[in-house]
């Protein structure tokens, strides 16, 4: 028990302690608790002293400053505004009579203060008098456009054409749009140009883009206005580029100043040069340089001069080499503010279709040279001059033309002849419609009606009977007194039978149709151009109906590949596309005319790794070879001798001959193996030499016995081997090859 009695009092002697602390540890808490307490009543003891202290000074100041009111030692606010208001009426009063200021001599502010005055009134007075002078000058410059435009009705002048040309993507339809202020350009299939379009910039438009440039130039506007037609780029428009640039009076050339000139720029030059048609250079998208600061619609010398010093050297090594590859192709050109003669050099204007630098140096440097050098072109003719560009349905008016009018003059009711699918249409202008000024042709918009229309302008002519009409045909007016003898003559000048017949066709080839003349045109010049050139048995202009599926049929018999219609931007009627599924005949549509030649090229190129497999194994490659003296490895079945070839190929499976005597052809058997340095190879060209291995045609066919290895060997041809060698591997057979055709021919007698 003694043990158990020692232990009771530590444990007890531990919980007393922790009482202990934790007694003194409170008590030190409360002493902390009530020390804060009394830190806090101290604080706000004196924030209230403070407080009472500041509200009692602020009584005191208030009671000063009513004491010193009251004496006037101290003004009031209203008072001090009052006086202020009163010096100002003083200070403007002096300012405007020039009286005497000598009173306030002794008061420099005062007298400063006037002084100020005076320059102000006097400076206003300068501006009061510039702005009267400036409403003086606008009210001129309208009496001198309405001056102008009475002028230009009574003027026998028209707006002269002007045809924008270039390679694909370098900002044709987009330069127009930023003129114009509209989208076109996105608005077209793959954004690239499918027609002619044709847009009217009235000379108010010239005349607000070029106010800042022309300053200097101080050029006198005589023109109506400059009519602008828009020519795809892409290089299978060539012949649509060629009737827009037979309709223009100048041009302009657009060259993306990054990319120089292209495939389709130097065509258009050439079809420019073929025109005899002047034209300037727009270089394009300068904007793209590196670091180009942009400057919106800046005169493009101005804009140059704020870009960095390094902008402007890449400029001037750009415009060079644009310079030296116009040189190349014998044109001499210079920056169009160096140009001191127009007739010999082509001018280039730098410009941006997406900020609108350079824009104003492009219209006032195409108005200047139209007025100067074209005015006798420009001149208003009587004799109508008119163009149907596009045919088209519009809501309200049912099929309409689009046309550009060239010369002479179009009346709302005139009897008017155009080329039609099935004949010359006789109509009557039902309606003269243009668009909005700026706007295009191509582009649905609402329309400005017209009861006469001079040239030259794009035109609209809402009419009956339009639905034959066809694109890129002529158009003209059939006078009240025309006799039938007249009548006939204009009925020949726009019979589209006989464009069409002039076309040049074949009894076996393809079907084109198209929707206008030019973009026919331009179908026939891709197949054309085509190695080989693509045969056209067929054309046609307008929908693909079942007659033209029958047509096309014949080709199943004697040609089937060529049994295609290749059709570009035409509708395609139900019925003739479930029979030309059930008959076999393939259509190729497509509204972006290089997408229908794809399909096309991809179609035959099929067609013709088809043909090329089928005569591979028919064709036989021309040679000539000799046995090596004492190379006869094996006489008979099968024959294996070292050769040389003397002349052409000698290819596996080819068929081996020779000549008896008696000039007897001995066929000897086919090619099974060439071998060279135990290696076996597919082919053995001239001056090689080789172990071949002949699958005799008869198994006793023996060297020595029936030909000896001193004679010459060849591959055997037939008429079949021939036709499918050209038809197939013409390429692969040099011009040695197809001299021994020639000669193995004579020999074995092969008409």
């Amino acid at each position: 028990m003694a043990p158990k009695a020692k232990k009771a009092p530590a444990a007890l002697l531990k919980k007393l302690e922790a009482q202990r602390k934790a007694e003194e540890e409170e008590k030190k808490r409360e002493e902390e608790e009530q020390k804060r307490e009394e830190e806090l009543a101290r604080k706000e003891e004196e924030a209230k002293k403070k407080e009472e202290a500041k509200k009692k000074k602020k009584e005191e100041e208030k009671k000063e400053k009513e004491r010193l009111i009251k004496e006037g030692k101290l003004q009031t606010d209203k008072q001090r505004k009052q006086n202020a208001a009163n010096r100002e009426k003083t200070i403007a009063m002096l300012a405007a009579t020039g009286a005497s200021v000598q009173a306030y001599k002794d008061d420099p502010e005062m007298m400063a203060a006037i002084e100020a005055k005076r320059k102000e009134m006097a400076s206003q007075k300068d501006k009061e008098k510039e702005a009267a002078l400036e409403k003086q000058r606008q009210q001129e410059k309208e009496e001198e456009r309405q001056e102008r435009l009475m002028a230009q009705q009574n003027a026998n002048v028209r707006s002269p054409i002007i045809c924008v040309m270039g390679h694909v993507d370098t900002g044709k339809t987009k330069l127009l749009d930023k003129i114009r202020r509209t989208n076109v350009q996105s608005g077209e299939a793959g954004g690239i140009t499918q027609q002619i379009g044709a847009s009217f910039f009235p000379i108010e438009t010239v005349l607000e883009k070029t106010a800042d440039i022309n300053e200097d130039m101080t050029l006198q506007y005589q023109i109506p206005g400059l009519l602008i037609i828009d020519t795809p780029g892409h290089e299978s428009f060539t012949n649509l580029r060629s009737r827009g640039s037979s309709l223009c009076d100048i041009a302009i050339l657009v060259i993306d100043i990054m990319h120089g000139l292209e495939q389709q720029t130097k065509e258009s030059i050439q079809m420019l040069r073929q025109k005899k048609c002047p034209f300037i250079v727009a270089l394009n998208k300068v904007d793209r340089m590196y670091d180009w600061k942009p400057k919106n619609d800046m005169p493009f010398r101005r804009s140059l001069d704020q870009q960095q010093k390094y902008v402007k050297q890449e400029f001037e090594t750009r415009l060079q080499n644009t310079i030296e590859e116009l040189q190349a192709e014998g044109l001499n050109s210079v920056a169009y503010w160096k140009n001191r003669d127009f007739k010999k050099y082509v001018s280039l204007v730098p410009t941006s279709a997406h900020t609108g630098e350079g824009i104003p140096d492009l219209l006032l440097l195409m108005t200047q040279l139209t007025q100067k050098h074209l005015h006798d072109k420009i001149t208003l003719k009587d004799q109508l001059d008119c163009v149907i560009l596009e045919v088209k349905i519009i809501e309200g008016l049912g099929h309409t033309i689009d046309v550009i009018l060239v010369n002479g003059v179009l009346r709302e009711g005139d009897t008017i002849i155009l080329g039609g699918l099935n004949g010359p249409i006789i109509t009557h202008i039902r309606a003269l419609l243009t668009p909005q000024p700026l706007k295009e042709m191509r582009v649905k918009g609402e329309y400005v009606h017209h009861k006469e229309i001079r040239a030259a302008q794009g035109v609209k002519i809402s009419a009956t009977e339009l639905d034959q009409a066809v694109a890129g045909s002529y158009l003209f007016t059939i006078p009240e007194d025309a006799s039938e003898e007249e009548i006939e003559k204009l009925k020949d000048a726009v019979n589209v039978d006989k464009i069409l017949k002039g076309i040049e066709t074949q009894d076996r080839g393809v079907s084109v149709q198209a929707s206008t003349l030019g973009s026919l045109e331009a179908l026939l010049a891709f197949l054309k151009d085509c190695k080989p050139p693509i045969p056209v048995a067929t054309v046609n202009i307008g929908p693909i109906h079942k007659k033209h599926i029958l047509k096309t049929m014949t080709m199943l018999e004697h040609k089937k590949e060529y049994a295609i219609i290749l059709a570009f931007d035409v509708h395609i009627s139900n019925e003739a596309a479930a029979y030309a599924d059930q008959e076999g005949i393939k259509i190729f549509s497509a509204n972006i005319i290089y997408h229908l030649f794809d399909q096309f090229t991809a179609y035959m190129k099929g067609v013709q790794d088809a043909q090329k497999a089928a005569d591979q194994e028919v064709a036989v490659f021309p040679v000539e070879m000799n046995v090596v003296p004492n190379c006869v490895f094996r006489a008979r079945d099968p024959i294996v001798l070292g050769v040389e070839v003397a002349a052409g190929v000698l290819k596996l499976n080819s068929p081996i001959c020779t000549f008896m005597e008696d000039g007897s052809c001995l066929q000897i058997g086919r090619v099974a193996s060439i071998e060279r340095e135990h290696k076996e190879i597919a082919e053995l060209n001239k001056g090689e030499q080789a172990a071949v291995k002949i699958m005799p045609k008869e198994p006793v066919l023996t060297v020595g016995r029936h030909f000896e290895a001193t004679q010459t060997l060849y591959s055997y041809i037939t008429r079949d081997s021939i036709d499918a060698l050209k038809a197939s591997f013409k390429d692969e057979v040099d011009k040695e090859g197809w001299k021994l055709v020639i000669k193995l021919k004579k020999m074995l007698d092969i008409c």
